[in-house]
This record gives structure tokens, sequence and C-alpha cells, in this order.
């Protein structure tokens, strides 16, 4: 039996240098949790960390303004999210979707973007990948695999990608939910 939750809607964005595990680990759990997923890539083919290529749904120019998503997930990856970084378009994203009340994901390298568009109060429960967690250490910086502080929800790395996006399915759904996904995909 297959639960719907199609009125939920996701935005995963990627860039050339994406963490491709975290990014299929964060869409494959969405849309099994039954939520509407859209793969929003710097280009028509982004070419990940590891040389995975993968084909977006759309590309970041063609983010509606009007268009809200529930939740904005980040993957990571050093490359990837420096390209984050310098796009105004995820940067604005990210920004306008935090202040609207969205939830907010970010795993391994990328909690950097948070920190740089500035949605991160001074005591935010916070972790990333351990490569990048000096610049982060002003906040509530922890070492656990998956921190949520209001409506951010942050992660360590490629090996706590699914435990991240049941978090997220957690948050948008219930813990029920989430736990039935874990189950069916043997990750308890």
């Amino acid at each position: 039996m297959s639960l719907s939750f199609v009125d939920i809607s996701v935005v995963v964005p990627i860039a050339h240098g994406t963490e491709e595990l975290e990014a299929v680990a964060i869409v494959d759990i969405a849309r099994r949790a039954g939520f509407r997923v859209r793969i929003a890539g710097e280009s028509s083919n982004v070419i990940c960390s590891r040389g995975v290529r993968i084909a977006p749904d759309m590309l970041w120019s063609d983010l509606d303004e009007s268009e809200r998503f529930d939740a904005v997930v980040l993957p990571g990856g050093t490359e990837g999210t420096e390209r984050f970084l310098s796009s105004e378009e995820i940067c604005h994203l990210v920004r306008s979707h935090a202040a609207e009340g969205a939830l907010i994901g970010a795993i391994c390298a990328a909690p950097l973007v948070l920190h740089h568009v500035g949605i991160l109060p001074p005591s935010c429960a916070i972790t990333s990948h351990p490569s990048v967690a000096e610049h982060l250490r002003h906040y509530d910086y922890r070492t656990d695999r998956v921190v949520q502080s209001g409506r951010i929800i942050t992660s360590r790395g490629a090996g706590t990608a699914v435990e991240f996006a049941l978090a997220i399915v957690a948050n948008l759904t219930d813990q029920e939910h989430a736990r039935t996904i874990a189950e069916r995909i043997v990750a308890t």
C-alpha cells in the first residue's frame, strides 16, 4: 500500500559537482513518500561529483517565482555547493522559501549556503560535513548525523543521506510514514 502526499512539493537543486548519492537519496525517499519532487538543475545534463550524469526536471533559470515548495533540500558536494553559493537563483530560492516558513534541508557542505543567505539564527543547531565545520562553528554546531532546528534540517554527508531524507519525510508528514518507508527499504 502506498500513501500519496502529492500535495507536498519538494525542490532539490543540483549543480555540476553535486554529491550524487545525496541528491538521489533525497529524491528517491521523497518520491517514495508520495511527494511531488522537482529536480532543478544548473543545466539540462548535470555531471555530479563522481561523474554520474543526472537529467533534471527543470533548470534553475526556469524556477517560477510564484511556485512555492513545502521544502527546499540542498545536496552537498564541494563543487556543487560552491556553484549554489554563486547562483543568485538558488540563493533567492532558499532565502524566499525560508522567509515563508518552508522546510529547508542541507547536507554535507550545503549548510554553507544557509549561512551565506543569512537564514540561520545565531543559536541555530546545525551540522555539516567535517570539512566545512570550521565555517559554521559560531552556531550551535553538533556532530549528530541529522540535526533539526526549527524549520532547518542539516546532515553530515553521503553516509547519512537516507537518514536525512527520512527526517525530511517525518517533518513534512509524520514519524510513522517515515518509519514505514525506512522498513520498506530495510533502513531500520
